[in-house]
């Protein structure tokens, strides 16, 4: 067959497969042509031999790479050998050193838990259940902190079964999660059940340390420690945020102190770089898949940063009312002043900065600043008895109306008094300041890993107020008066019953320009990593106003000559506004990365 033919048969046909197909044919026919017919007889069975044809994808890497991986051409092979989908005990990746025993740790959780031990001071004998004659109930709460506490371990676990690989395979992982744990439940049971400190709402003897932040700690150290350092920062950022926001859940709940918060904080950063430590010594380079990240940037020399911190601040403790100064007042001189006692506040912030050179930069802060009420004196002045005889006091009134007010105070014949339950509620029992600042910053470099800093900033300081609520109930009187004299000639209970609730004692202050300032030492335990100390302190000057509403009840619980009492008949509210200087010293730490 010549060549001709042969193309012209390769067109006719159309396609791959037949032209194999013609080809095996031709092979063969070539073959019986060489047979001669006279030989025919002769011949053995003619055996028909192909030659050996490989399989080949033209384009495939192209267009389906996927069908070139070694788990398709390999039949011993699967997709579980790709790291995605590998779940493994404890791999080890080449070219990942071993960490050095204590290499990473910081012992920053000791002056942490020192800290806490310091702001003990601030426990004083403060109960907000004060006898038969009032009962003060905080109602802030929340469950977000029962919760939060666990973000460090969930996300680290999340990541893993993601196939996020961090610094750690699964056993050695689980060995040191369960070292940190294990540690930070020895320290903080072992503290607690023998301090024996008292909660702040009194209802067990377990406060000392905040087991929530130090399991929030642990669980941020962890999460630092297998993804912060080695995929990046941010994920140490949130995780000490988030164990940062847990601390301050539970000052707000009234469960513990600041000192509580503190101590727990250092004792779960402590916990979970012990445990960590110790893997580095047991296991050494076994069961590692990655090391820290590695950067030319020392945050010594080149200092721009962003930091999260929690400290506790001193100063400014107390402010007084003298109510005996409020226009009308029936209050007795020797009860006039209303002193309202702050213990120890907690406060948290962001801060970030950029630096020019090595020792200067600008930058600013965001805080919020929060003191708890720990005392009222005066607040005895609270009890319904004393309440309704500073508002229909003796003096002035003849036999016969305080005849009528008694009744009112007591019942008659039966007949429920004006007041048979009286309970007031905190609403809001911190004095809470929110600032924002900005300024300059300055880096005093004392060595690869120690530098001091300072600042002078500016902002404005915005206080939220404190809400005193009372809830009044009883029984509805209507008062008889003479409209010329304003005499009260009458008393008669009412059919039904009534239940207020109003804003008894509220205490703010005015938006303010602030000065801060204030020291630290940093020190660099990696490149991009810090710990910080700090004492800052703040300045601003400040108008507190006082309102004081002791009779709003009487709207729902009086009627004067059967039309409901306005306040035309009451004065229901008196101001008085003090200004005093604030001056609060803040000591605390922060968890700080370079950018």
């Amino acid at each position: 067959m010549s060549n001709k033919s042969f193309f012209l048969l390769r067109k006719a046909v159309g396609s791959r497969t037949a032209l194999l197909g013609m080809m095996v044919a031709f092979i063969f026919c070539g073959a019986i042509q060489k047979v001669h017919a006279v030989d025919y007889l002769n011949m053995e069975e003619p055996k028909l031999t192909l030659p050996e044809m490989k399989p080949c994808l033209s384009g495939a890497p192209a267009t389906h790479p996927e069908l070139l991986s070694p788990s398709l051409l390999n039949p011993s092979s699967s997709l579980a050998s790709t790291p995605k989908y590998q779940f493994t005990w404890m791999r080890t990746n080449e070219g990942v050193k071993p960490y050095k025993f204590m290499d990473d740790l910081t012992f920053v959780g000791v002056p942490l838990f020192v800290a806490g031990i310091i702001a003990k001071s601030e426990k004083k004998s403060f109960r907000q259940n004060n006898g038969e004659k009032h009962v003060l109930l905080t109602d802030f709460k929340t469950r977000i902190d029962d919760y939060l506490q666990f973000f460090g371990p969930t996300v680290t676990v999340g990541l893993k079964a993601a196939g996020v690989e961090g610094r750690s395979d699964w056993g050695r992982f689980l060995a040191t999660t369960a070292m940190s744990y294990g540690l930070m439940g020895i320290f903080v049971n072992g503290i607690k059940y023998t301090a024996k400190e008292m909660r702040p709402d009194g209802t067990t003897a377990n406060s000392w340390p905040s087991g929530h932040t130090a399991t929030a700690f642990v669980g941020a150290t962890i999460l630092h420690k297998e993804y912060g350092r080695t995929r990046s920062p941010w994920y140490s950022v949130a995780a000490y945020g988030s164990a940062t926001a847990t601390g301050v859940m539970r000052v707000l709940n009234n469960r513990h102190w600041i000192s509580d918060v503190l101590s727990g904080a250092g004792i779960g950063i402590m916990s979970g770089e012990l445990a960590y430590a110790f893997s580095d010594l047991i296991f050494k380079g076994k069961g590692l898949l990655r090391n820290d990240l590695s950067s030319d940037r020392n945050i010594i020399y080149n200092p721009s940063f962003f930091s999260v911190s929690m400290g506790a601040g001193f100063g400014s403790r107390n402010l007084n009312f003298d109510l005996s100064k409020f226009e009308g007042s029936m209050i007795d001189d020797g009860d006039k002043i209303f002193n309202l006692k702050f213990g120890t506040s907690t406060a948290v912030g962001v801060e970030g900065a950029y630096f020019f050179n090595k020792y200067i930069g600008v930058g600013g802060r965001l805080r919020v600043n929060s003191s708890p009420i720990r005392g009222w004196d005066g607040i005895e002045r609270l009890a319904w008895e004393d309440l309704i005889f500073n508002l229909l006091d003796d003096d002035g009134l003849t036999p016969s109306e305080i005849a009528l007010r008694d009744k009112m105070i007591y019942g008659d014949n039966g007949v429920d008094p004006l007041i048979t339950d009286a309970h007031f509620t905190i609403k809001s029992d911190h004095l809470t300041e929110f600032s924002a600042d900005a300024g300059l910053y300055f880096n005093l470099p004392l060595s690869s890993r120690f530098a001091l800093g300072s600042k002078l900033l500016f902002g404005r300081s915005i206080m939220q107020e404190i809400d005193l609520n009372a809830t009044m109930e009883g029984k509805m009187y209507n008062m008889t008066v003479d409209g010329n004299t304003y005499e009260v000639t009458g008393v008669n209970a009412l059919p039904g019953n009534y239940t207020s609730e109003w804003d008894y004692v509220t205490v703010g202050g005015n938006n303010t320009m602030k000065f801060g300032t204030g020291l630290s030492l940093t020190y660099a335990y990696k490149e991009n990593y810090a710990w910080r100390l700090f004492v800052d302190y703040d300045y601003t000057r400040k108008k507190y106003t006082m309102e004081y509403n002791p009779g709003e009840f009487m709207i729902n619980a009086v009627t004067i000559n059967g039309s409901p009492v306005t306040t035309n008949d009451i004065t229901f509210s008196e101001r008085q506004s003090i200004k005093k200087n604030r001056h609060t010293f803040i000591i605390g730490g922060s968890f700080t990365v370079s950018f």
